[in-house]
């Protein structure tokens, strides 16, 4: 296995910098709740939170796919958000929109509970294997294909803390 260097760290930090000023500009003066998605986004939502000129208030949460298969789409809370965003507007952080599923889990059970406005952030907005139709509104770099860690992203609880982004080549 290697690791070949996709986004550099300079280049994920220039487009941190970016989604602040647009997330920044889009939820001035609006009361906004900005939510980490466990674990992978933690890098993300760290780096974000201080780059924005605006004040939400943070919380986070955590899911787990029913018996370890994300391919199913059934997906549980293993820590759920202790705000309530009754009326408020909710920015989730996720490391990587795939299959769309954990995303459209939680847009679903975020909106029911009454929120002004549920908006997604992804660093990665990953088409490849997409099986539901989720809207990412702030994504940090699309693509196409490839597994990738670095950044909270992990393979096997592993990687997370590189800091550029690398698509894992399994060498035969």
């Amino acid at each position: 296995m290697r690791l070949k260097e996709v986004f550099s760290p300079e280049r994920i930090n220039k487009r941190v910098r970016e989604l602040g000023e647009q997330i920044s500009r889009d939820f001035r003066d609006k009361d906004l709740i900005a939510v980490c998605v466990l674990k992978g986004a933690f890098v993300l939502f760290a780096d974000l939170m201080r780059v924005l000129d605006i004040e939400p208030e943070m919380d986070f949460v955590r899911l787990s796919s029913y018996a370890d298969n994300v391919d199913s789409g059934r997906m549980v809370f293993s820590k759920d958000m202790e705000l309530s965003i009754k009326n408020r507007h909710v920015l989730l952080v996720e490391d990587i929109v795939d299959t769309g599923y954990s995303m459209e889990f939680l847009s679903k059970v975020l909106n029911a509970r009454g929120p002004a406005s549920v908006s997604i952030c992804s660093l990665i907005d990953k088409t490849e294997r997409r099986r539901v139709e989720v809207e990412v509104d702030y994504p940090g770099f699309v693509l196409e294909k490839g597994f990738i860690v670095g950044y909270g992203l992990d393979y096997a609880e592993r990687y997370r803390e590189l800091p550029g982004i690398f698509e894992v080549r399994f060498e035969e």
